[in-house]
């Protein structure tokens, strides 16, 4: 035989007689952590929630507050924060889950994630 020919034998023999390693779940995800989110390549976050402005405050606060003291006339609330839903993400999200679910009828679909290039 030939050195080639004993190359390509050897070659035939390991791969039908050799045992796989177990792959390793966390390796495995970590490494595909690392290749979406990296820092370096150019893209942000797209926050899925905004903040409101100043004049819409004060109807939302006594809606809010209205609805969580029910019957409960001498409770007090103090609302801190109030964001409102980002309509550039909402848009993207729902234009990336009916291409989806076009696919697959009857999939449901979750985004949990928008990055936006910088």
């Amino acid at each position: 035989m030939k050195y080639q020919e004993r190359r390509i034998a050897l070659g035939i023999f390991s791969r039908l007689f050799k045992k796989d390693e177990p792959i390793d779940a966390k390796e495995v995800v970590s490494a595909i952590e690392s290749k979406v989110a990296s820092p370096d390549d150019g893209y942000g976050a797209l926050p899925a929630f905004i903040p409101t402005s100043p004049e819409e405050y004060q109807l939302v606060s006594v809606i809010a507050t209205a609805i969580a003291a029910g019957e409960n006339s001498d409770s007090q609330f103090v609302v801190k924060t109030i964001l409102k839903r980002n309509p550039e993400a909402r848009t993207v999200a729902l234009i990336a889950a009916s291409l989806a679910a076009e696919a697959a009828e009857d999939s449901q679909h979750i985004v949990k994630t928008i990055q936006k290039k910088k």
